[in-house]
């Protein structure tokens, strides 16, 4: 088994911050890749949003995508909306997605939770401890009961998305605030985690707890199973060829074999 992973960063910070720049001098996705590092479950790779004009996801790319790895912050708008709904697609058809930090305002993210996603934020250093309150879960195996980092960017609730399917972890930070900081969806064939640590400002990316989470959770979110293109089209399904034989007792809207109404 070998999980063809994908991190997906805007990487603009790098080229305009200095701070940033030295932080992550190999980009944040370089520091990401680091999770998957010597571990031969995981092929990865990065895509960046000035690759090209499909901002390094074509349509091959992601169908030879088992999980994608999504960090955006200051470039949420520049990202076309042909290529969100070509990454939907894939989630629907079973490709996991982990989006990280302040993807929670992608337009991905917000596509696929159908809410606004907003949140409480204020940087100013704190301290942040993410207690794992579901500690069987598979995204936490491997972790103490708590992660301790030393400085980040609170966010805070009231954390408007929908009810997870699970609660993995949350977050209280030095100034009081809690937050749901991992939660779990699935949308159509595809596992969709969010994990809340990441601001650029800060090092969480060098801790090696944050990326055993992250690898717990793209091995969590792979699919193993083909993609699961049957969940896009909606067939006008002849009477004659239903599974039971039927007679028409009705009048009908629709010609026989002509489309619905989308």
């Amino acid at each position: 088994m070998t999980i063809r992973t994908l991190i997906w960063h805007e990487h603009r910070h790098e080229k305009t911050n200095k701070l940033v720049a030295s932080l992550y001098p190999e980009g944040m996705h370089g520091a990401l890749k680091n999770a998957y590092k010597g571990d031969k479950d995981f092929a990865v790779d990065h895509a960046l949003l000035d690759d090209d004009a499909e901002h390094g996801l074509s349509q091959k790319r992601l169908d030879e995508t088992d999980v994608l790895v999504w960090w955006g912050h200051a470039a949420h708008g520049d990202v076309k909306d042909e290529i969100v709904e070509r990454v939907a697609k894939r989630v629907w058809e079973g490709m996991g997605l982990i989006v990280l930090h302040s993807g929670h305002y992608s337009k991905i993210f917000k596509k696929l939770m159908g809410t606004p996603c907003s949140l409480k934020w204020r940087e100013a250093g704190e301290k942040e401890r993410v207690w794992i309150i579901n500690p069987n879960h598979p995204i936490a195996a491997g972790l103490p009961e708590m992660i301790e980092i030393e400085n980040e960017e609170m966010y805070g609730e009231p954390f408007s998305i929908p009810e997870p399917l699970e609660t993995v972890m949350i977050s209280h930070f030095e100034g009081g605030e809690v937050f749901r900081s991992g939660v779990t969806y699935q949308r159509g064939a595809g596992k969709v985690f969010y994990f809340r640590p990441g601001h650029e400002a800060y090092t969480a990316y060098h801790n090696p707890l944050v990326l055993k989470v992250i690898k717990n959770a793209t091995r969590w979110a792979y699919n193993p199973a083909k993609p699961w293109f049957g969940i896009h089209p909606s067939p006008n399904v002849p009477h004659d060829k239903a599974p039971i034989p039927l007679e028409v007792k009705g009048p009908t809207l629709h010609e026989k074999g002509e489309e619905g109404f989308r």
